[in-house]
């Protein structure tokens, strides 16, 4: 057997060995940010296991699957993290979006910096707000 292909192997070992620990991750977390990272975790390393049996194996189509598993496994991790921000949201009774954060603060005074939104930030923030909902309209 040729020297790369033992490190190749001995690599895909170490890297399901990591795979296995990061569904353990995924499972006990103790927060939902650790669960959702763990689920990232397992995608990159899944794709790397995929490149490196696409060496292994010398197969080309598996570069493709490779590929078309990290589009997946992105969207996944995007969808998680939206779907954790509207459950963290919810909540806190928070709303969403750069108009909100003046509602946001006045829900919750402890989130307050002294001196973060003067009057001036207010108006300009305001404004900002006014203009986003102008675009919005045809």
């Amino acid at each position: 057997m040729e020297l790369y292909k033992v490190f190749l192997l001995w690599g895909m070992i170490i890297i399901s060995i990591l795979i296995i620990v990061a569904i353990i991750r995924s499972a006990i977390g103790p927060s939902m940010t650790d669960r959702v990272i763990a689920v990232n975790m397992i995608g990159t390393m899944t794709i790397a296991l995929i490149a490196m049996l696409t060496i292994y194996m010398a197969e080309d189509y598996l570069a493709d699957v490779c590929l078309i598993y990290a589009m997946i496994s992105f969207l996944a991790v995007v969808i998680l993290t939206k779907v954790y921000t509207g459950i963290y949201l919810q909540k806190k009774q928070m709303k969403a979006g750069p108009e909100a954060i003046a509602d946001n603060l006045a829900i919750q005074p402890e989130l307050r910096v002294p001196g973060q939104f003067d009057d001036e930030d207010e108006d300009i923030m305001s404004e900002t707000a006014s203009d986003s909902e102008e675009e919005d309209m045809p």
